[in-house]
């Protein structure tokens, strides 16, 4: 969750830290903080709050070599004492720290006991503490310190005495090493640097990293010397930018349509679906008896979707599972088992946990992922990868429309390699695939009646979702961006479920957004539709081009273009995002940084 920047150059540390740390705002956090070495002492400025707040108490213009964090809350609150980064008791180092350090309890008493106070009540201050008593050069002090630790983490540390290193470490955690002339940088996210460069290293598990203006030195936690992955970052600092938009939200939803065409881009042939990264051999696919979906959020939403597509198409039993409960029910898994893991970042830590449970029970994993080197990519058998490009806003848009063609993406070529779908069936859906891009900019154009529609709705006490089919999920994934947005109370239900108990909810003009499909579902969420209507309830229906009978039962209608069934959520889901976003800007909240919430969750 935290935002993590290093830097060893020739330029001033203190500017592109807090620039790095800028473009890592949108993982949410609640406090900041820099530490540089200049003329051989550690300057350090921190504050509770916003990056401003920050910015507006810096004082420090010397030094070519900093850290700098972004922090969200785990261990004591969001204040200046607890903000990031921490020193040691003589003030000879600094450390800054993603993840939760699960003995810190136990090491912080041990320390405790050996005279040293504690300036904050986080986990972190224990790292520093501990490096500073290793007496030896930094890097190795890390590693020493590292295998001390239980827990997931990422380490920065600087040292006073040591003005051109910054150190490293990372398990469980994002970080990235940018290698740049005369100059390098660590990261939790690529786009801290992008400005500067765009040729990074992904670096292992359990490994420290040093870097200098010169050099990049990699070793593992046992000291033995070794390498990251090179890779070169294809999208420009300009992806990440607001371009003209009031919000990085109404950016990426009106990315969209080039996200999919770029997910999509490569993958289509003329006999069916190309997916050579998958690294999955025919066979692999062809011995598959289950599927298991695990993901959290909007990307356990987009799963739902997928299990209609994957049983239709492949006709092999899937279940979707919420991955911070996966492991815990102590799922069947073996050789035959496919388990697809979703994550935008990469790095969510739930995610992450249900995959390496998966892989101990001998079954094969793949990854849907936007972030290139990230670890559960990294730790999987397989991945494929959205291409959605960088996903600022912490609630995810174009990320969630970009995991559902990857499943479709996946579960066509499924059913292609174990012969279920004739080469034309095939074809048929990639061509209705590459058409979804047009379709959905001409819906982006058609959104003014959504807009005024949010105005209406900004003052409701509570909004209700239903549908049926893949209409549930879009009916949950509506909800869940109106809670997180615009913080009402806000649920989605199978429209067919009202009547055992939700309907109790239902009062005089209690708005209820409806995902009327054109399948053979259709009548039986008209009669729903009619069953909240009859009780008050202001009925705002989502329905396909065409679909006159919707009219005579509802108070409002938004149109989406007709496509197939299965393929209804890259349409309906979309007025639902502008809606959330809306109503959240009329109720004069933060879109792009909602309260309490984290783009990249690190920890379970």
């Amino acid at each position: 969750m935290c935002g993590i920047v290093g830097y060893a150059g020739r330029r001033t540390a203190v500017d592109i830290v807090v620039d790095g740390l800028r473009r890592l705002e949108y993982r949410g956090y609640d406090s900041a903080g820099i530490a540089v070495i200049g003329d051989g002492e550690l300057l350090m400025e921190k504050r509770a709050g916003k990056l401003a707040n920050l910015e507006k108490a810096l004082t420090i213009h010397a030094g070519t070599t900093g850290i700098g964090h972004t922090r969200w809350a785990t261990h004591g609150g969001p204040t200046d004492r607890n903000a990031h980064p921490h020193l040691s008791a003589d003030n000879r180092i600094a450390v800054i720290h993603n993840g939760i350090i699960e003995n810190f309890a136990r090491l912080r008493a041990a320390l405790e006991a050996d005279g040293v106070e504690f300036a904050s009540d986080t986990d972190t201050e224990v790292v520093a503490h501990l490096l500073a008593m290793e007496n030896v050069p930094l890097p190795e002090a890390m590693r020493r310190v590292c295998l001390k630790l239980e827990g997931a983490f990422t380490l920065l540390a600087v040292a006073a005495d040591q003005p051109d290193m910054v150190v490293g470490a990372r398990r469980n955690s994002p970080l990235v090493v940018g290698r740049g002339d005369g100059e390098n940088f660590l990261a939790s996210d690529v786009t801290a640097f992008i400005d500067h460069t765009r040729e990074a290293i992904e670096l292992g598990q359990d490994q420290v990293v040093v870097i200098t203006p010169s050099s990049i030195e990699i070793m593992d936690f046992a000291g033995v010397p070794t390498t990251g992955t090179d890779f070169h970052i294809d999208w420009d600092a300009a992806a990440a930018e607001k371009g003209g938009f009031d919000h990085f939200m109404l950016k990426e939803i009106a990315d969209q349509p080039q996200a999919i065409a770029d997910t999509l881009l490569g993958r289509l042939t003329e006999n069916g679906i190309a997916l050579d990264e998958v690294r999955l051999s025919d066979q692999d696919l062809r011995d598959v008896e289950k599927v298991f979906i695990v993901a959290c959020g909007t990307a356990y939403h987009s799963g739902m979707v997928a299990k209609y597509a994957i049983e239709h198409w492949t006709r092999i039993p899937c279940e979707v599972e919420l991955a911070s409960e996966f492991r815990y029910r102590d799922p069947i898994l073996d050789r035959s088992t496919l388990v697809i893991a979703i994550s935008q970042s990469g790095e969510t830590m739930d995610t992450l946990m249900a995959l390496r449970h998966a892989k101990q029970q001998n079954a094969r994993v793949l990854a849907i992922c936007n972030t290139n080197g990230s670890t559960i990519p990294r730790e999987s058998d397989a991945v494929l990868y959205t291409h959605g490009g960088p996903e600022i806003a912490v609630a995810s848009t174009k990320a969630f429309l970009t995991q559902l063609v990857a499943c479709y993406l996946m579960g066509l070529y499924l059913a292609q390699v174990r012969g279920i779908m004739y080469p034309d069936e095939v074809g048929a859906v990639v061509q209705q695939l590459q058409q979804t891009p047009d379709l959905l900019r001409g819906l982006l154009d058609q959104m003014d009646g959504v807009r005024k529609l949010s105005r209406d709705l900004a003052s409701a006490r509570q909004v209700l979702f239903i549908g049926r089919h893949v209409g549930y999920p879009v009916a949950l994934e509506g909800a869940l961006k109106l809670k997180e947005l615009a913080y009402m109370h806000a649920e989605g239900f199978a429209a067919g479920e009202l009547k055992h108990g939700p309907i109790a909810l239902i009062d005089d003009g209690t708005p209820v957004i409806c995902v009327v499909p054109s399948s053979a579902m259709h009548d039986k969420v008209v009669s729903n539709i009619q069953e909240v209507r009859a009780r008050g309830a202001r009925t705002i229906i989502i329905a396909e081009e065409g679909d006159e009978s919707v009219e005579a039962y509802a108070d409002d209608v938004i149109r989406v273009p007709r496509v197939p069934t299965l393929l209804a959520p890259l349409m309906t889901t979309v007025p639902l995002q502008i809606l959330a976003c809306e109503i959240a800007t009329a109720r004069g909240y933060d879109v792009d940084q909602p309260r309490n919430l984290a783009k990249s969750v690190t920890v379970e």
